[in-house]
This record gives C-alpha cells, sequence and structure tokens, in this order.
C-alpha cells in the first residue's frame, strides 16, 4: 500500500467521552420529530455515514454548510425544527459527534476491535425485526409492503457516499497515479456497501442468539470499508487543501494613472 506522511496521533492519545445510548436515542427522536414535518429526513445512521465523508473530506467543511446540505431548510433558523431549542441541541449533539468521530480516526490502531477505533452507529435492521413476534413483522409489512429492508451498513454507506457527491470538487483524483488509484480503491469498498447483501446471512448483529441476517461476506466487506475510511482520511491529510487558482492582477504602465486614485502618473506614486 502506498504510505503517504500522516501527522497522526500516537496510540497512546487520551480517549474523550463521547455520545451515550441517551444521545443517539435523543437524536433519533429529533429526527422523527422532524421527519413527521418533512418525509426527506434522513435516519441518523444516514448521518453517520454523511458525517464520516464531510470529516474525511479535502477541504474543512462547517457544520453549517454540512447541515444545510443535509437537512432541508436547516439555515432558516427554525424551518423544521419544533424551535431554537430543539435545533440548538440537535446542532450540539451533531457537533460532538463529528469531533467524536475525528478523533478516532486520527488514533492509530491494529485492529477496529480496540475500543478507540472508528465505530459507525449503525443498526443491523434485518436482524432486528427478525427478532419481532410474527404478528409485529406481518404489521410491518403490510404497513410499508413496497420497501425492502437496508442490508447492514448500507444505509450508512450511502450517507458517506452523499457528502462525496455534494463535494465532488474536492474529491476530485489527486494528480499522483498511485494515490489516485488508492483513493479509487478506498471509496469502492465503501460503494460496496451500497448493494445489497445477497450471500446466505450467518449472523444477528442486534441478537447474537437471533436469526441470521447478515453474511460473513458482508461483514467481511464492512470491516475493508472502515479501514477504507482511515485511508481516505490519510490520503486528504497527507495531501492538504486543493491549491486554488490565483489570477495575476496586470500591472498598471509606468505612465499610466496610478490604481491608488491619487491622480498620479503610476511611475510618480506607487511605482517609484
Amino acid at each position: 500500500m502506498t504510505t503517504l506522511d500522516n501527522p497522526t496521533p500516537q496510540p497512546d492519545a487520551p480517549t474523550a467521552v463521547g455520545l451515550q445510548s441517551d444521545d443517539f436515542d435523543t437524536l433519533d427522536a429529533i429526527l422523527d420529530d422532524l421527519r413527521s414535518r418533512e418525509e426527506d429526513v434522513p435516519q441518523w445512521e444516514f448521518c453517520e455515514g454523511f458525517l464520516a465523508g464531510v470529516i474525511c473530506c479535502r477541504e474543512p467543511i462547517p457544520d453549517e454548510d454540512a447541515l444545510a446540505a443535509l437537512l432541508p431548510e436547516f439555515e432558516d433558523e427554525v424551518a423544521i425544527f419544533a424551535s431554537l431549542e430543539q435545533r440548538a441541541q440537535f446542532k450540539a449533539l451533531w457537533t460532538s459527534r463529528r469531533e467524536e468521530l475525528a478523533r478516532s480516526l486520527d488514533v492509530r490502531v491494529e485492529s477496529l476491535a480496540d475500543e478507540r477505533a472508528f465505530s459507525p452507529e449503525i443498526m443491523d435492521v434485518k436482524g432486528a425485526i427478525a427478532c419481532l413476534p410474527d404478528s409485529e413483522q406481518a404489521a410491518l409489512a403490510a404497513d410499508q409492503p413496497d420497501v425492502g429492508l437496508p442490508s447492514f451498513g448500507q444505509i450508512w454507506a450511502l450517507g458517506f457516499m452523499f457528502a462525496v457527491e455534494s463535494w465532488s470538487e474536492d474529491w476530485a483524483a489527486p494528480r499522483d497515479p498511485e494515490v489516485a488509484r488508492w483513493l479509487d480503491e478506498s471509496l469502492q469498498k465503501i460503494v460496496a456497501l451500497t448493494e445489497d447483501d445477497t450471500a446466505t446471512p450467518t449472523e444477528n448483529m442486534h441478537d447474537e442468539d437471533g436469526p441470521p441476517s447478515v453474511s460473513e461476506e458482508r461483514l467481511s466487506a464492512f470491516g475493508d470499508a472502515l479501514w477504507a475510511v482511515y485511508d481516505i482520511r490519510q490520503i486528504w491529510r497527507s495531501l492538504g487543501p486543493r491549491v486554488g487558482t490565483f489570477l495575476k492582477t496586470a500591472t498598471p504602465g509606468r505612465n499610466d494613472p496610478c490604481w491608488c486614485g491619487s491622480g498620479k502618473k503610476f511611475k510618480k506614486c506607487h511605482g517609484a
């Protein structure tokens, strides 16, 4: 694998306290409330993927810009929010989660089992529903007969790629062909998760004793995608922001009026 200089903290960097289960419940509750007024509001898992894409983007993306791209009318003060307090609460939790994920991506780990490793909040929807009583499963199927259940990690991957598409210029391939190939291979590992899991299920990520809902191939692909996020973060941090194009301003002739408006010739003023 190509190696780039990466200002990554050492493994013994202190671990800050991140969001707790109650915080994620609050985020889900807020999003459910927003969805009652605007159906295009995404699930939190989509937001998790989008956050990872925002963090990994080559150019820094302010929270306000990210949320404006993610949530309808976020920039219009309250808009879809029930109140300014609800909006502020959501943004505070969003910012905390963004900082938490960024910290995890900047700590060098050898295994995804490390408690400091990057670990997005993802739900095994198929596994959770498979654990419900038959009557509840039938009720859900009757309520949304045309909606297929997402595969493990699928919504997260779609959220990540939505961030890539939203700032496509910042995700343009680097000039170095080897680094460009590395970036493309990393992105393809995430894109692979946007597809359905068609292999034979062997595990249930919601309940280890529940009916199988996720294949071994999918779990392997999910792990590859998480390592790919580390690689993308390293690529862009090593290359730094894109160098902008600067236009050279024409210099006045020696006998032209000076640009400062003094009325003097350039040679007698700032050209002296």
